[in-house]
């Protein structure tokens, strides 16, 4: 595995409508941290949704700008996974070692957003991010996050949820040839790829794993699940480990969730444009 960087250390999930997003995924029993705004030249907002060691955000675009330019693209056609970061422990050591494996990376930026904390003061979360210059295979896109405040992240309070939810389990993409994807993108994190039972491609990441795989074998994991609104290749399943599948199940009525062998499905419709699964 690479030396400055870690596992996956959140998704990212574009959404239109901020406030709708989260109320819809406290419904499903997550806690939803209050919304932040991103420096100025970002032009996003975010409502984290913090596991234990990992998390992932609903990003809306605010205000456009440069920065979120292709956040905007990708929000004419639908919502959804629109990035997977992973954890640096140093962002330009990261971008210099990725740099070396022949990847060509974006500069390094650094920013931050205000947090309410629990006894009534506030702080900054600052983070420095550098974005691959272009996805690894279709309708991937990595960055790498390194967290200068942590302590202003994983907010105690923040990681309880009604639903159990632990950590992130793995992220599904789809592609059309899930070996040679899942061979592109281990050369990029120096990971091998293995084959599941069902013939998908699994590369460990150092945390939750990445799973490649074709829309068939999508649709045989989630038989009857309707999967409109996924986009036909790049991240499309977030998969989340809970401690108590029986309380996700009741957070998850009435949404055309279904249950099978990979876990509880919540539908894309319910979802803001990805399959959540609860695992």
């Amino acid at each position: 595995m690479l030396t400055h960087l870690g596992g996956i250390d959140h998704g990212v999930v574009l959404v239109r409508n901020l406030d709708a997003a989260a109320a819809g995924f406290a419904r499903l029993g997550f806690t939803v941290a209050p919304r932040g705004t991103h420096s100025p030249h970002m032009g996003t907002g975010n409502n984290c949704i913090m596991l234990k060691s990992d998390y992932f955000e609903l990003l809306g675009v605010l205000a456009p700008t440069e920065a979120n330019a292709r956040w905007r693209e990708m929000l004419e056609t639908r919502e959804g996974i629109s990035a997977i970061a992973l954890r640096a422990h140093d962002a330009d050591a990261g971008a210099a070692e990725i740099a070396a494996r022949g990847v060509a990376t974006l500069p390094v930026q650094q920013f931050g957003r205000p947090v309410a904390m629990p006894d009534g003061s506030q702080a900054e979360t600052r983070f420095r991010t550098f974005h691959l210059a272009e996805p690894p295979v279709p309708g991937l896109r990595l960055f790498a996050c390194q967290h200068l405040t942590p302590e202003a992240t994983w907010i105690p309070g923040l990681m309880d949820h009604a639903n159990t939810a632990e950590a992130l389990a793995g992220i599904e993409v789809l592609a059309a040839d899930p070996a040679a994807a899942a061979a592109a993108v281990g050369r990029i994190l120096d990971s091998q790829p293995v084959p599941e039972p069902d013939g998908a491609m699994r590369l460990e990441t150092g945390a939750a794993p990445l799973v490649f795989l074709t829309g068939l074998q999508l649709g045989g994991r989630y038989p009857g699940l309707d999967l409109t609104g996924l986009p036909p290749e790049g991240p499309v399943t977030l998969a989340v480990r809970v401690a108590n599948p029986a309380a996700a199940v009741r957070c998850a009525a009435g949404t055309g969730a279904m249950e099978g062998r990979f876990g509880l499905a919540v539908p894309p419709a319910a979802a803001h444009g990805m399959i959540l699964a609860f695992r």
